[in-house]
Formats: structure tokens, C-alpha cells, sequence
């Protein structure tokens, strides 16, 4: 008869653990480790009671059965790759009150016979949501449970319904696996019977969790292995705009993003990201500049603003929004050491205007330019955008997709480009193109 013995496991990081401890030797988190249980093996080998699976060939695979269910949310089929993929399971994650619930409504609003299961909101407070975001949906069906064996049932008895949308994981529970709601053991146990029943019955499961900053909630973290796409809602509460990406996607790209402003109606979709973040643009001051992101296969222009100040104590202020504060550091390195600006005695604040993350090496440019300007205290001209990586050497390192950078330039009505000096590119009119070597020549051909 099997037996069960006692492991420890670490609801941070999934690392497991023959007795406790107060913190997690992989991801460093204080009071992570919990208790669980796992069956002893047998000494028994039944190896030969298993009869084998069922195999086909590739080519006599059927795709049709398994087309894509395009949303008409035109952002999040962007990020999910095209469309949701019959019988996938899908988390949602984010932090408390960026906008998971509002999507998650107006997704299950647009598909016919969608099912909306709550374990949070009662039915009726569902409606007043709907009603404020003017959601009208004549087949769509509201619940509230928190067992996992009753929505696995009433799943099965809604043949029409091809979504489901679960909100949220945390409050879900099944009755064999002991502990609360919410911890560890309950939430992989629920996940792993709701995947199983979206792979049997073809039917899409979205399922939502909550996560802090640092992604400590149980949950979304130990999650991502079992589910086919992962998706988080990032934001700020003091800013309109949603950003939609995708960490894991069995069924597409990892690197699309959906841009995305909370209105009085609810998330509305952000064609021209460029437009938007560019819209704010006041007169020309110093520290104050333009660059183009890559987020996945579309171009993103943005505004770099820095502030350098004299420092009044005796070590100097890094400050960063949407920038890596290290890559920060670095930057300012180099420009004083390559170009010999004393930015050493100087406080530096950098921020990327509209809530984006500036995570690209192409940044790094403009964000020279930007510094350089605010100590020089000369204003860059509106009509000026740059993009490139800078190197520990100074030097000024090309970039991919190239022409699709300059095209949004140009179509966003900028006359003059700085890029890399050994950049390959092809010349139009319509934009004047400065080609670069090293900070140095960007200090004293673009500040002059």
C-alpha cells in the first residue's frame, strides 16, 4: 500500500525542501517554506499493467478542429499570437485593481454563451459592473462558486459555451486537498483538474490571479508550468494606460505587447501606442528626448526625460521610472568617462514618459542624449528621435529591425534621425539621418 512522507515546498519558487527551513535556499524569500505531502513510491513494479497510448501522424492532424477564436480585441489577439486556441488554459495575472476583471468581462461579453464564474463578487455585483462598462450580452451566464468539483461540473453541462473565465484561482478549492483557499497545494490542485478538463473538452479557460510587485501571492508563480499562456496586466494607478504582455505562450510570440487605456467604459484598445505616449509633448526643454522601442514586431515611439541636479550630499542620487537603474549606472559611466561630462557630482533622475518599460538596448541613445542635454542645459529639438546601444567603450552599437524604426519616425512626422554610424540602412527624403560613432561626436555634433 502507498505511503506518504512529508517535503517542504516553497510557495515562491516551487523548490522542495526534505525538512524546513525559514528561508528558500534558491529564490532567498523568508517564511515560504510550507508543508506538504507526497505518495512514497511502491516497491511494486507494475509496469507491465500499462497499456500504450494512442499515436498518429503529423500530416493526418486535423488544424481545422483547433482554428484560433479571434476575440475582436484586436490588442490581446496581438498578444496571444492570433486568436484564443481551443482547449488552452490561460492565466491573468496582475496586481489588485489594474483592470483583470474589466478585461476578463468584456472578453466574456464579445464570445457567444461565454460562462463567468466568480469566487469573489456576487452575481449582482457582477451586473453593476456590466452595466458600468455598458456591457450588454444576452448569453452570457454568471455564477459564483468556490468548488472546483461544482465548476468542473457545471463547465460540462454548458455545451455551448466555448470561454470560461474564472475569477479568481486564489479563491477556488477542492475538497480532497487540505489547507485554505489560496495556498499552494489547493491552488495546483485546481489548476491541474480545470487543465485537464480544458484539453478534454476543447473548451478556452481563463483563469485570473492576483500578484503583488514582487509576485509573492501564491499562485500565478507556481502556476506557469501548468498553463498553455501566461499573461500580466501591468500598469500604474496614477496612469491611464495598461499594458498587456505575455510571459510564457505555447501558441505564440513572448515578446508582442497590448497597449491598452482604462476609461470610464472599461480598457480601451491603443492603436497607435506612438500617438498616445507623444501626445503630452510640451515645448522643447532640456533633457527631454525621443526614441523607438521594438515591442515585438511593432514600433514604439517614447519620450526619455532627464533631470540633472547639483547634489547637496555628499553622494550623488540615481533615481529611474521604466529604466533599469543598473543600466542607468552604466550609462552615466561611460558618458563621463568617454565624453567628460562631471556627472559624478551631480543627482540624476530618469524617467520614460507613459508608464512603459524601457527594457532595450536601444534606448540607451537617447537616453545619452537626454543626459547630456539636461547637464548641458540645451533643449533637443522636437523633431529629432535616436535609438542605438552604447557600449562600455563609448561606441555606438547597431540595432535590428532598422527600417521598421525609421518608418514610424517618419510617419509620426519627425524630420532627423541619430542612429549608429555602422547601421545599414536606405535614405529617403523625407528624413534627414545623422550617423553616430560614440558619445563623444553625440555630445559635440548633436549638443552643439
Amino acid at each position: 500500500m502507498s505511503k506518504t512522507s512529508i517535503m517542504y515546498t516553497c510557495s515562491n519558487c516551487d523548490a522542495q525542501y526534505a525538512k524546513w527551513t525559514g528561508r528558500c535556499l534558491e529564490c532567498g524569500k523568508w517564511g515560504t517554506i510550507i508543508q506538504s505531502q507526497k505518495p512514497a513510491k511502491s516497491n511494486t513494479d507494475t509496469s507491465n499493467n500499462y497499456a500504450p497510448i494512442e499515436t498518429t501522424d503529423l500530416k493526418n492532424i486535423n488544424k481545422e478542429a483547433f482554428k484560433r477564436i479571434t476575440t475582436d480585441i484586436g490588442e490581446l489577439d496581438r498578444v496571444l499570437g492570433g486568436g484564443l486556441v481551443p482547449g488552452s488554459l490561460i492565466l491573468l495575472g496582475g496586481e489588485p485593481g489594474i483592470g483583470k476583471s474589466t478585461l476578463a468581462l468584456q472578453l466574456a461579453a464579445i464570445l457567444p454563451h461565454s460562462l463567468y464564474i466568480s469566487g469573489e463578487e456576487s452575481v449582482e455585483q457582477i451586473k453593476l459592473r456590466a452595466e458600468r462598462l455598458n456591457i450588454s450580452a444576452p448569453t452570457l451566464k454568471l455564477g459564483n462558486a468556490t468548488a472546483v468539483e461544482n465548476i468542473i461540473e457545471t463547465i460540462k453541462q454548458n455545451k455551448e459555451c466555448k470561454l470560461v473565465i474564472i475569477d479568481s484561482i486564489q479563491t477556488i478549492q477542492a475538497s480532497e486537498v487540505e489547507g485554505e483557499a489560496g495556498n499552494i497545494n489547493q491552488v495546483r490542485a485546481c489548476t491541474t483538474k480545470l487543465l485537464d478538463l480544458a484539453k478534454t473538452s476543447g473548451k478556452v479557460i481563463v483563469l485570473i490571479g492576483q500578484v503583488t510587485k514582487d509576485g509573492g501571492v501564491a499562485g500565478p508563480k507556481t502556476l506557469e508550468h501548468l498553463v498553455d499562456a501566461v499573461l500580466y496586466l501591468e500598469g500604474d494607478k496614477y496612469h491611464i494606460f495598461r499594458i498587456l504582455r505575455t510571459t510564457k505562450n505555447r501558441f505564440g510570440a513572448t515578446d508582442e505587447i497590448g497597449v491598452f487605456s482604462m476609461e470610464s467604459h472599461g480598457l480601451e484598445e491603443v492603436k497607435n501606442p506612438s500617438e498616445i505616449f507623444l501626445a503630452g509633448r510640451g515645448d522643447a526643454v532640456p533633457g527631454s528626448t525621443v526614441t523607438c522601442l521594438m515591442e515585438g514586431s511593432r514600433p514604439v515611439l517614447v519620450e526619455i526625460q532627464a533631470l540633472v541636479t547639483k547634489t547637496n550630499f555628499g553622494y550623488p542620487q540615481r533615481r529611474a521610472s521604466g529604466f533599469d537603474l543598473n543600466r542607468l549606472q552604466v550609462l552615466v559611466g561611460v558618458l563621463s568617462k568617454r565624453a567628460g561630462l562631471p556627472l559624478e557630482t551631480y543627482d540624476i533622475f530618469l524617467n520614460v514618459v507613459g508608464g512603459l518599460q524601457a527594457e532595450e538596448p536601444a534606448a540607451d541613445l537617447a537616453v545619452i542624449l537626454a543626459l547630456a542635454s539636461a547637464i548641458k542645459n540645451k533643449t533637443i529639438s522636437k523633431t529629432i528621435a535616436s535609438f542605438g546601444e552604447v557600449g562600455l567603450g563609448g561606441e555606438i552599437r547597431p540595432v535590428p529591425q532598422t527600417e521598421k524604426r525609421l518608418n514610424e519616425i517618419k510617419k509620426m512626422g519627425f524630420k532627423f534621425a541619430v542612429i549608429p554610424s555602422s547601421q545599414n540602412i536606405v535614405k529617403t527624403s523625407d528624413l534627414k539621418i545623422a550617423q553616430v560613432k560614440n558619445v563623444k561626436e553625440v555630445v559635440e555634433q548633436i549638443l552643439k
